[in-house]
């Protein structure tokens, strides 16, 4: 999991690096859990907490990534799938994030420069009652 997480974000850095326009958008995908302790799964948090720091490094100046782009890094909870579904069947689906909400805010971010989070932002995504929420860690 660490070298599939880190490698997959580093390619797509790279890629970013040569394909996007400029004033483009790059989305990373990292975890809430990694902002703090993850002592039951360190793996896991140590990978996505290198996919954050990934993402505030090519935010900042001399990155490599074209003019006016932005790197915005997602931080869901839980996010409603089919495998997160078969595997936790008991669980509180009205705490996942449906991944409607993911691509619609992405579509948004895309397409409004104006309403884009700031380039480097850590936005943790909370979802309760079916109501989603981003709040920029």
């Amino acid at each position: 999991m660490i070298k599939q997480s880190v490698w997959s974000s580093a390619i797509a850095a790279k890629v970013a690096s040569v394909h996007l326009k400029p004033g483009g958008v790059l989305q990373l995908t990292g975890a809430a859990a990694a902002t703090g302790p993850t002592s039951g799964m360190i793996g896991y948090g140590l990978a996505k907490a290198a996919v954050h720091h990934l993402a505030t490094s090519l935010a900042a100046e001399g990155s490599g990534l074209p003019q006016g782009s932005s790197v915005l890094t997602i931080l869901p909870v839980t996010l409603d799938t089919a495998m997160n579904r078969k595997w936790m069947p008991k669980a509180d689906h009205s705490t996942w994030t449906p991944l409607s909400f993911i691509s619609e805010s992405l579509l948004k971010w895309t397409t409004e420069v104006s309403s884009r989070p700031e380039s480097g932002s850590l936005l943790k995504i909370t979802t309760s009652g079916g109501n989603s929420v981003i709040d920029k860690q």
